[in-house]
């Protein structure tokens, strides 16, 4: 078959190079080739793809070297430099579309067909044969076929094609199997007018794998951290890459390895890594942040075992702190003073260095008293910088037991050491200042119990406080410092207390019958030192207190009256108060009962006759129950009424200075009225008194008349001229009733020099004006005008020498204060006062 293929092609060659020749001859200017025909003689088995077989000449008039050729044998390619190439007609699988069994009607539609292989990444020539497909009717029918699905006429369009004629398949460029491993077309057999010569078969082209890609990992940069103090084997970072070749294959197997370490010291190995994994660790114990803190490491993957496409990143290693350095004192030894007794007094600051990372827990100090103080006389803390450890005194120290202490101090960080290190230490010496302590008691507190009635000048208790400064040999004396009632007196020498003043266990000094007092005792030094003490007086309680009666006063009805019930008390305690007793004592007992309630501790009183309304006593003697007795009187006013009814008040005004005035003001306006009307009948004739300003003056009038008549309706008196002096006195407050209850203006008494007597009217005649719990409480007159036509032309005309004939003596019979106006008037008792 091949020396067939040869000949066809050696015939088409030389009849190409004469049709040349020809054409040649009869133009010689004519372009086209310039032979006919050549031969190429090549032997079966060099006739291979690629193969250069000779070169066809050809020449267009222009000297171009390079013109479009093709060969219509699919076996020959002709360059556009004229170079013919072979085509070795390489064996390509076919596919057959199956044939039903003899004897049954229908072929299997689920007809499985070996998949078809093509490398990926082929180089062509294009369009690169890959299969054939054949219907065993193409002897007899002409068949047409053709491919259909993803990759035929849908996307990607075009990537493989069909030779409708002979079923050849190819594709059309190369493949990638990164993209798309597989495809499944559907191959058709067709008779002419496109009726169907066979059933579709599946055809499934698999793209086979080619180390095409490089391994890549997944980060370009990895960031890892490893302690300095990290042992051998040290595991602290995996690196991972990925190969997108297909997996489980040489193309996709990677390794790992390190290329290159920065810095190489102390040792260029100072870590290793897993070539299958990853995985990395320190390979040499030898890390020290202080002299290298961080390492750069380049590493390497590659397929193909190793062996193959590679990539690289970078890890960068950064080693961290350890606490592999020690604390260490800047001096072995500190000295220090402190004074007696003070607490919480600086006495030293330690400095210490570490070569650890600063302000980190490995190089932050911490401080340990660790000999010395058996006491727990000292404590030790950090300072702020955290370098620096400072002694205080956690108790007060004593001069006299210890002068001196020697205090060991250790110094560790606050985290342990990493390797075994050696602690640094100091010694602190405390030189103890001697001061001058004061003395002390022999308790804090001295509780004693002592009856209330103990007598004056008895012995209460004997304190005792020694001073501690036993070297000085100081004296030692005592001060009452607080006694709140005064009741003690202390012996300055000895501390002995006694009774100065009677106590008393029910005195408001006195807390829960505790009685407290602080007792001071001080040396004699230059400047003394005083200590202080507590003295508790437990005082146990005696019957020295009568029981009382609560209400001493109260009202009650006459007629049906409700009993009274009375609280008794007693500031004795409870062994000295109830149960009670009670008894009516002299005339008490004519009207009264009285009797101790169910508790025996209140007295039922109750009026046993109606007796008129006034004030009596109610005398009665109560009784505890160790027979202490006293005897209380209660005041009881009795009224008129029944049962419970609460007695009427008394509206009589008070005999204060103020309410006498008010009642003299008013008999003053009654005689003033009085002394009107008389004159009025004196001259015997009608008149009309205003009391206004004439003319231009609106006020309003009072009119009398000469005449009595049938009573007020036949007098024409309009009332309002009272309230008229009032609205013109917007500085006066009105009230109908009495005026609240406030402080009293400061009247003057009555002068004994007449002299003054014009200036003590004056004066309280203005606080009068002003005094609103003065009466009359309705109204505040005013009378600016005795009216044009009045006799009399001012109120002094009422005192003449003709008053003497007026006989006031029926006023007396009035009362007290109207006769000491009849008195005023008729020349009696105040005459010489006028």
């Amino acid at each position: 078959m091949g020396t067939n293929r040869f000949t066809l092609c050696s015939v088409i060659i030389i009849i190409l190079q004469v049709s040349a020749a020809w054409a040649a001859e009869e133009s010689p200017c004519v372009p086209g080739k310039q032979s006919d025909q050549l031969v190429v003689t090549v032997t079966k088995k060099h006739l291979r793809h690629g193969t250069v077989l000779g070169k066809v000449a050809y020449t267009d008039s222009k000297n171009s070297t390079r013109s479009p050729f093709w060969s219509d044998d699919k076996h020959f390619v002709v360059r556009s430099d004229g170079t013919l190439t072979g085509i070795a007609d390489e064996e390509v699988p076919i596919l057959h579309f199956p044939k039903a069994p003899k004897g049954m009607k229908r072929r299997k539609r689920a007809w499985i067909l070996p998949p078809i292989s093509v490398t990926e990444n082929q180089r062509g020539p294009f369009p690169l044969k890959i299969s054939q497909v054949k219907s065993d009717d193409h002897v007899n029918k002409r068949i047409r076929y053709k491919i259909t699905g993803p990759g035929a006429d849908q996307d990607p369009v075009k990537l493989f094609t069909m030779d409708e004629e002979t079923g050849h398949l190819y594709v059309t460029q190369p493949l990638d199997r990164e993209k798309q491993s597989s495809y499944t077309l559907k191959a058709l057999a067709e008779l002419d007018g496109s009726a169907k010569a066979e059933d579709p078969i599946d055809v499934t082209i698999v793209v086979i794998d080619q180390n095409d890609n490089n391994p890549v990992f997944k980060k370009t940069v990895y960031n890892a951290e490893v302690p300095e103090s990290s042992t051998r084997g040290f595991e602290f970072i995996q690196v991972e890459a990925t190969d997108a070749d297909e997996q489980n294959t040489d193309n996709s197997d990677i390794r790992y390895r390190i290329m290159e370490q920065i810095p190489e010291t102390p040792d260029p190995e100072m870590f290793t890594i897993n070539a299958v994994t990853g995985t990395m660790r320190v390979n040499m114990a030898k890390l020290d942040r202080e002299e290298i803190d961080s390492y750069t490491l380049k590493v390497q993957v590659a397929d193909q075992k190793g062996e193959g496409l590679t990539g690289e990143t970078t890890v960068i290693i950064k080693v961290t702190d350890s606490n592999d350095h020690a604390p260490i004192f800047t001096n072995p030894s500190y000295k220090a003073t402190a004074g007696e007794n003070e607490v919480d007094a600086e006495l030293v600051r330690m400095s210490v260095t570490d070569k650890d990372e600063e302000h980190s827990p490995n190089s932050n100090a911490k401080f340990t008293i660790v000999g010395g103080d058996p006491g727990n006389l000292f404590s030790v803390k950090t300072g702020s910088n955290k370098l620096e450890g400072i002694i205080t005194t956690a108790k007060g120290l004593d001069f006299e037991k210890t002068s001196k202490h020697t205090l060991l101090v250790a110094v560790q960080n606050e985290v342990p050491f990493a390797t075994a290190l050696t602690t640094s230490t100091a010694t602190v010496e405390v030189t103890v200042r001697d001061v001058n302590e004061p003395p002390i008691f022999e308790t804090k507190e001295t509780p004693v119990s002592k009856r209330e009635d103990l007598p004056v000048e008895s012995t209460v208790v004997q304190l005792t406080a020694t001073d501690p400064d036993v070297a000085r040999k100081q004296k030692v004396k005592y001060k009452i410092f607080t006694d709140p009632a005064n009741w003690l007196r202390i012996d300055e020498n000895t501390g002995k207390i006694t009774v100065k003043d009677e106590m008393d266990r029910e005195s408001v000094w006195v807390k829960d019958n505790r009685y407290t007092a602080i007792i001071t005792a001080y040396d004699d030094d230059q400047i003394p030192a005083t200590g202080t003490g507590t003295l508790i007086i437990e005082l146990e309680d005696v019957n020295d207190n009568p029981p009382v009666i609560e209400e001493r006063e109260f009202k009650m009805c006459n007629e049906e009256p409700v009993p009274q019930i009375l609280t008794v008390k007693d500031k004795d305690g409870p062994d000295f108060t109830s149960p009670y007793s009670v008894s009516l004592q002299g005339p008490s007992n004519a009207n009264w009962t009285a009797r101790m309630n169910d508790t025996k501790m209140g007295i039922i009183l109750t009026l046993k006759t109606k007796i008129p309304r006034g004030d009596y006593k109610v005398v009665l003697s109560v009784e505890d129950n160790q027979g202490l007795s006293q005897v209380s009187t209660v005041a009881v006013k009795v009224c008129d009424c029944t049962g419970e009814e609460p007695c009427m008040q008394n509206r009589t005004g008070s005999s204060s200075l103020p309410v006498t005035l008010g009642i003299l003001g008013a008999v003053l306006l009654l005689f003033i009225v009085l002394a009107v009307v008389l004159i009025s009948r004196w001259n015997k004739k009608t008149e009309k008194v205003l009391l206004l300003p004439p003319e231009d003056d609106l006020r309003d009038e009072i009119v009398c008349y000469d005449e009595e008549g049938g009573g007020e309706d036949d007098q024409d008196y309009d009332l309002s001229v009272i309230h008229h002096g009032l609205d013109n006195r917007p500085d006066k407050v009105r009230s109908d009733v009495a005026p609240m209850e406030r402080s009293q203006p400061h009247y003057r008494h009555l002068p004994n020099n007449q002299e003054d007597m014009a200036s003590f009217i004056d004066h309280n005649r203005k606080l009068a004006d002003n005094d609103l719990a003065a009466p009359p409480f309705d109204s505040l007159l005013v009378f600016d005008s005795e009216g044009g036509e009045s006799k009399a032309g001012s109120l002094s005309s009422l005192y003449s020498s003709n008053d003497g004939d007026q006989d006031y003596e029926p006023l007396k019979e009035w009362g007290p204060r109207f006769k000491k106006l009849a008195d005023m008037y008729g020349g009696g008792e105040n005459d010489d006062m006028l």
